[in-house]
């Protein structure tokens, strides 16, 4: 994998065979918790396109999170105000709503130790439904394409992973969250030079990340873009999220993190499945008060 060409090229042909298996069409589920719209600068879908695909599919209820970023240097930072965010939800919400979809008002906020204050504030002045804290990789990341060869080279596995994780546990101790998006998203970094296989094969590096959401009441996401992308698992996967069951978690959220039409619910029902062989018989999700249970259902056997 020689450049960011070849890595998209490699990533349309992971969707494709993947929609060819039948991970594309997501059917009467309850939730997907995790979308965006061209409110976000890596997104093109039309918030509109996403209710007419629900309606047809038999998603009951959506979370619009589209990202929100704090550092100037990253691409959400300005990109969309808080008011035409939240007009397109809440008007298409209503509009929505007689034909039986609940449309929810989210964001997917860009979490660093750096902005954690700026961001409690932020909260505070523009309340969500649903909030979801997510490690992003910056232009400075040592786990961006041009960097992370020379950053893994020699290191140990825990070393590859401790910047991301520990920013990970940072957002959970942050307490500002909901659910913790995507926890393990450097996967789609590493990779050619870390495998999925070989964190599979250390979940010990994992625990203190789940020790923290566990300890904060902080939910784990099952988020499937993964499955789309090089990584070709969930974030995380299967054996993480049932570490985190058996640790003691007991909130987890599932979402398809679409930011295209053609991604919309893609890989949600693996996710689903995921978190219920997990032994988990409902999500936690938000919207706007307390936290509430959403049974998981629909899902084929």
């Amino acid at each position: 994998m020689s450049d960011t060409r070849d890595r998209a090229e490699i990533e349309r042909e992971v969707f494709l065979a993947g929609t060819a298996a039948g991970l594309a069409v997501p059917v009467s589920l309850p939730l997907d918790a995790h979308l965006h719209t061209v409110r976000s600068p890596d997104a093109n879908a039309m918030l509109e396109a996403y209710c007419v695909l629900a309606v047809d599919r038999g998603l009951a209820e959506l979370a619009i999170t589209d990202h929100v970023d704090f550092d100037p240097a990253m691409p959400a930072y300005g990109f969309a105000s808080f008011a035409d965010r939240e007009r397109d939800v809440r008007e298409a919400a209503k509009r929505w709503a007689p034909q039986g979809l609940a449309i929810r008002f989210g964001v997917e906020i860009t979490y660093e130790r750096a902005y954690e204050d700026d961001i409690r504030g932020w909260l505070k002045r523009h309340p969500h439904d649903y909030v979801i804290g997510s490690v992003h990789i910056s232009a400075e990341s040592p786990y961006k394409a041009s960097n992370v060869a020379s950053f893994v080279a020699g290191k140990r596995l825990a070393d590859v992973v401790a910047p991301y994780f520990d920013e990970v546990i940072g957002a959970a101790h942050s307490g500002l969250f909901d659910t913790i998006g995507h926890m393990d998203f450097v996967k789609r970094y590493l990779v050619p030079h870390v495998l999925p296989a070989d964190l599979a094969k250390a979940p010990e590096l994992y625990e203190p990340v789940l020790a923290a959401m566990i300890d904060t009441g902080t939910a784990l996401e099952v988020n499937a873009s993964g499955l789309r992308q090089l990584p070709r698992e969930t974030y995380p996967a299967a054996n993480i999220v049932a570490r985190y069951r058996e640790l003691g978690g007991r909130h987890v959220a599932v979402g398809s993190d679409a930011h295209r039409t053609e991604w919309f619910g893609y890989g949600l029902a693996e996710a689903y499945r995921l978190a219920s062989a997990a032994g988990f018989a409902a999500l936690a999700f938000r919207r706007g008060a307390g936290r509430v249970d959403v049974p998981i259902s629909g899902l084929k056997r």
